[in-house]
């Protein structure tokens, strides 16, 4: 998945720069084009790749789970340039030193855009070509392979799915077709379906694993991966179901030291001290709307599990009508629920109900990024249902989450398994690159109102 994403923003920023130089070439002379009074050309381009590439990527034209046709693309990329020249406007006006000529910029947009259609309409065959993509060959045809075998069906990576091989007598859940070969054919079928990369998708290994075989394909260069890192690398979240103790101790990642938590945490308490100034002028009139609509307190608490499993109160601004758990006690929301207030649900889909968090921030008790707090009555639950789930309490819970801005809201046991998937790879990934990307992808979701309820 990175490496296609890597792909296809690579793209964008070559256009960026090809734009820019056809734009100049119209505009003056090339021999005196190359510095301008202020910033030199390359520097002027870097702010405007910089412009591009960030509307591009709020747009959502970077999103590696979501696939348009042309018209929602086009569509897309008239907004993004519509943003684009309005934030270079507003630069080069607030900083004359860095402006160019504005029929440079506006053409080197124009350029740009159709140059982005062109690209994005294309990327998905450039990266399924044989000079790009790489052959996967999955040894089982159990459900772990098969379920290997659905993650190649996306166009989010440039894996091809070749075929599978058999294990003597495994039962097939795969289709016949696409059973290529019998262990003891393994080497033979991986060389001459030039095969890049095994995806090891037993079920059970212990005993039965062809490890000659996999040494002759190790050694002629092929690689050799289990099917949870592959899984990992494809989907952006960690195969919990399939994963046993050993694959955590061996795995790498996972590194949570002392000094990233404390500069993680210097930065949350800076960016709530921030947020909480910005918010404090409109807050007296969100207030006023939540008792308008209706009685009961403006903000509430409520119990909620942080690091280590310490219990702790979040705070969160009242979108539920008062005592909506009066007689049922503690239950997920759901789609549509009748609980939550007119006022409450625009608060819910826009994320504001989360601004009193920023306390919780203040008071060490939650971070900007992590996994989001379950009442302790969920969590009692999902650590004899889910496996593994106790561990997302090893790190501080988030007013955001990799999980948060990856999956719909979660209102079961079986959407809990998914979300920690999420929350072990961000665990997996810790540091403030990872932090930042997920604060990108927040921006996203609060700006098209998705997963609330």
């Amino acid at each position: 998945m990175t490496k296609a994403l890597f792909l296809l923003v690579g793209g964008d920023v070559l256009i960026t720069l090809l734009a820019q130089l056809i734009a100049l070439a119209t505009e003056v002379s090339l021999w005196t084009g190359w510095k301008f009074a202020g910033l030199p050309l390359a520097m002027r381009w870097v702010l405007f790749a910089a412009v591009v590439l960030l509307t591009t990527y709020l747009v959502e034209l970077y999103s590696m789970e979501r696939h348009f046709d042309r018209k929602s693309t086009f569509r897309r990329i008239l907004v993004s340039l519509s943003l684009s020249l309005a934030a270079l406007l507003t630069i080069y006006q607030l900083f004359p030193q860095v402006s160019l000529d504005r029929g440079m910029v506006t053409l080197s947009l124009l350029l740009f855009g159709v140059c982005q259609f062109v690209w994005h309409d294309r990327y998905p065959f450039f990266l399924h070509a044989r000079a790009v993509a790489k052959n996967v060959l999955i040894l089982g045809t159990g459900p772990l392979a098969a379920q290997i075998g659905n993650t190649l069906g996306s166009s989010t990576h440039n894996y091809v799915l070749s075929g599978f091989v058999q294990m003597p007598g495994e039962l097939a859940t795969v289709p016949e077709t696409s059973i290529l070969a019998q262990t003891d054919q393994l080497f033979e079928t991986a060389v001459k379906r030039h095969v890049d990369k095994i995806v090891v998708s037993l079920t059970e290994r212990r005993g039965v694993l062809p490890v000659a075989e996999l040494l002759q394909c190790r050694f002629h260069g092929i690689k050799v991966v289990d099917a949870v890192s592959f899984h990992e690398e494809t989907t952006g979240k960690l195969l919990v179901d399939h994963t046993n103790p050993g694959w955590f101790i061996f795995a790498s990642g996972f590194r949570i030291t002392d000094l990233k938590c404390y500069l993680k945490g210097v930065f949350d308490f800076a960016a709530a001290l921030v947020g909480l100034i910005i918010i404090l002028p409109v807050f007296p009139l969100i207030a006023l709307l939540i008792k308008i609509d209706s009685k009961g307190p403006i903000i509430f608490s409520q119990p909620r599990v942080g690091k280590n499993e310490k219990i702790f109160n979040v705070y969160k601004l009242r979108t539920m009508c008062k005592n909506a758990e009066g007689d049922s006690g503690a239950v997920w929301a759901q789609a549509n629920d009748a609980r939550i207030t007119r006022v409450g649900r625009f608060l819910r889909k826009s994320r504001l109900d989360e601004i009193p968090q920023l306390i919780n921030i203040l008071k060490g008790d939650m971070a900007l990024v992590g996994p989001r707090p379950e009442r302790p009555e969920f969590v009692q639950l999902l650590k004899e249902k889910v496996p593994y789930y106790a561990r997302r309490h090893m790190v501080k819970p988030g007013i955001t989450g990799w999980a948060q801005v990856r999956f719909p809201y979660g209102a079961s046991v079986e959407d809990s398994l998914e979300k920690l998937k999420y929350d072990l790879y961000y665990m997996k990934h810790f540091s403030p690159l990872m932090d930042l990307l997920i604060i990108l992808e927040t921006v996203k979701v609060v700006l098209f109102g998705r997963g609330g309820r």
